[in-house]
């Protein structure tokens, strides 16, 4: 916003700019004062620059993979004390990632192409009673034997797992068995269910959607990148991937 001003003050003036945005002439002064004497900077944001320039030189000294907790604990090593949280949020800001171990877990995989429901449930998950949203999804979990695949189906009404299944291999079929166990749990004929997921090409194939048809259930599918759409689900795959 002051490189707003900055750029526009000459032809309008700062205060008509800032009647507009809207923001206070005052403010806008005082920052470009900041600017200028960088003494005048309050003290947080003091430390926070120098913090910062620190964990830029700790990060580049181990070649750019360390952590936040590798960061946070060499910092105190070399006589500067800091709060993990605060050292988490400045490498936030300076867009610092350390290295992760293993290979990343990409579950949800759409097809544009494929016929997809629409979103009935909007992300209120929540269920007068029993057998009447029930929420899907599967995850990759790491085990002492590798990754393997883990999908499940929630009632939302208790927040209970009705169906599951684990497989090596995250085919249609593998979550349509987490389905299938459901059904044989709960048995929900004609009792206006929607199931809903996310748009993996795993849970809107042909033969899923079929046996929602054939059970009777409503499909419902949120949008694509947006963990809220899933969010019940998304808080069971939490929990199964400890950090």
């Amino acid at each position: 916003m002051k490189a707003f001003i900055d750029e526009h003050r000459e032809v309008y003036g700062v205060e008509p700019i800032c009647r507009v945005l809207p923001i206070a002439p005052s403010t806008y002064h005082e920052h470009a004062a900041r600017k200028a004497h960088p003494d005048r900077r309050p003290a947080r944001e003091r430390r926070d620059a120098d913090l910062s320039q620190e964990i830029r030189r700790v990060f580049a000294a181990n070649f750019g993979v360390s952590g936040v907790r590798k960061v946070w604990r060499q910092l105190p090593r070399e006589g500067i004390e800091v709060a993990r949280c605060t050292v988490a949020r400045l490498m936030r800001q300076l867009g610092l990632q350390g290295v992760v171990r293993g290979r990343s877990i990409r579950t949800t995989v759409s097809d544009a192409a494929a016929p997809c429901p629409r979103d009935r449930v909007n992300r209120q998950f929540k269920a007068p009673r029993p057998n009447a949203l029930w929420v899907s999804d599967f995850t990759d979990v790491a085990t002492w034997s590798g990754f393997v695949s883990v999908a499940f189906v929630i009632d939302a009404f208790a927040r209970r797992i009705v169906g599951w299944r684990v497989s090596r291999s995250a085919r249609a079929e593998f979550v349509l068995d987490a389905l299938e166990q459901a059904l044989h749990d709960r048995q929900p004929w004609r009792a206006n269910l929607i199931h809903h997921s996310d748009r993996g090409v795993q849970d809107v194939s042909l033969k899923y959607t079929e046996r929602l048809a054939e059970a009777g259930i409503e499909p419902s599918v949120g949008s694509v990148g947006d963990a809220y759409d899933n969010a019940l689900a998304e808080t069971v795959i939490g929990l199964l991937r400890p950090r």
